[in-house]
């Protein structure tokens, strides 16, 4: 896997948990990147990391072992037939900003989640974010459609655009996809 010299991506653990609330804490209260408005806890973000079905979160740390950024999958949705899909997401400090560590953590995420078993991966921006939509697109990402108005934040209504990118040939008989179990 191709990342900066000066990172390391690996499975997030427990421990990193506080961390990862921390980077996250700086986009809730002045992002329209999340449309979450209240910063999740350290412990918060360990359940998110726990919940089932398991889905890989990452973290990129740097040359002394710091935490600088993570990427995730969720569920895309709850209905079952949804069970191949899944949203991803990535977040950075201000030091890992503009040096391919996004792009790294999500190679590893795309490539965990395809050996997962899962069929499709999705991505919601929201509205204006070049940074984003460059990355999304950089990975190969096509976008699908745009939700006009879908949140209210930061004093104005925020597009939400989808981005999709296919990880197989949709098999006629799916199998399960499994659970990812590297988090210590």
């Amino acid at each position: 896997m191709e990342t900066p010299a000066d990172h390391t991506i690996r499975a997030a653990r427990r421990a990193d948990a506080d961390r990862i609330a921390e980077i996250y804490a700086g986009y809730v209260g002045t992002s329209a990147s999340t449309f979450e408005e209240q910063a999740p806890s350290g412990a918060e973000m360990q359940q998110r990391m726990e919940a089932t079905p398991r889905l890989p979160w990452l973290v990129a740390l740097d040359h002394v072992g710091t935490v600088r950024g993570f990427a995730y999958a969720s569920p895309h949705h709850a209905r079952s037939a949804y069970r191949w899909s899944v949203n991803c997401s990535v977040y950075l400090d201000d030091s890992a900003q503009g040096r391919g560590v996004a792009s790294a953590l999500y190679r590893e995420l795309i490539d965990v989640v395809r050996d997962l078993g899962y069929v499709t991966l999705f991505a919601g921006i929201a509205l204006p974010n070049d940074a984003s939509v460059a990355l999304h697109e950089r990975l190969s990402f096509r976008l699908v459609g745009v939700y006009p108005r879908s949140g209210f934040k930061l004093g104005a209504w925020r597009d939400v655009a989808w981005w999709w990118l296919p990880l197989r040939d949709p098999p006629e008989r799916p199998t399960e996809p499994a659970e990812w179990d590297d988090l210590r």
